[in-house]
């Protein structure tokens, strides 16, 4: 009996004070609570803010370059902004289920070219509706009245500035839009636009090289030549020499 009482005490004695490899187990209710410490979601990551971010909704993608142009921008408006804002356009925009049109305080004819004909040609390099619509339609609409070839020849001076920036634009559809609106000028006041035409003529050079737009450039020429003569091709031809005159 005293023998093994002596066993079991060096059994005891063998392990020494500071071994701990063998620890008691935690308990359920601890594990449980850490791991409800560890998956409670901070703040920030359930806040509404970060739950868009992660999942946008589809409207936040619907027409993204639409803007209120009443409302408070975060720059400093365009010039034609600025104006449109402030009713200095005298038309409204009127939506319809297939397109929109404009609908004109009174009627065109009776609204003085300067300096509508201008802001309106200003407009063109707009990259946001309504603006967009408003000045590529206003510009086609006050050139449609029966004395706008009296009105827009005095203005040239001023408007071949304006439509150059517009055809220079790096932005395709704008660049489309000055194209339109240099063909619709050229049917007004025909042989008048031969002295500003060389001015214009480098930026649809240098876009003829892309090939989407060879052909509605060179479509562009050829109205420009119908309406201002045989002056017009000689002018032409000297800025693009590959150009084919219609009378070929």
């Amino acid at each position: 009996m005293q023998k093994s009482e002596c066993r079991g005490a060096v059994r005891l004695r063998s392990r020494a004070p500071g071994d701990y490899s063998q620890r008691t187990p935690a308990s359920p209710q601890t594990k449980h609570g850490t791991a409800v410490q560890q998956s409670k979601p901070s703040p920030a990551a359930s806040s509404p803010e970060s739950a868009r971010k992660a999942h946008p909704r589809p409207s936040d993608k619907l027409n993204p370059k639409t803007i209120n142009p009443f409302g408070e921008q975060s720059r400093a408006p365009s010039a034609f902004a600025a104006v449109y804002s402030k009713g200095g356009i005298p038309c409204r925009l009127v939506h319809g289920s297939v397109k929109h049109r404009l609908q004109w305080e009174c009627p065109p004819e009776n609204l003085p070219f300067d300096p509508l004909l201008i802001t309106l040609a200003e407009g063109l390099r707009e990259t946001k509706h309504p603006y967009t619509f408003v000045s590529k339609e206003g510009f086609r609409e006050l050139l449609l009245v029966q004395d706008a070839p009296e009105k827009a020849v005095p203005l040239l001076p001023r408007l071949v500035p304006v439509l150059k920036a517009a055809l220079a634009h790096s932005d395709d559809e704008v660049f489309e839009r000055g194209v339109n609106a240099l063909v619709q000028l050229s049917v007004v006041v025909g042989p008048s636009l031969n002295d500003h035409l060389k001015h214009l003529l480098t930026s649809l050079s240098k876009r003829l090289r892309d090939k989407k737009f060879k052909e509605p450039i060179t479509s562009a020429l050829q109205e420009l030549e119908q309406h201002g003569g045989s002056e017009c091709l000689i002018i032409i031809k000297a800025k693009i020499p590959t150009y084919c005159s219609i009378c070929c």
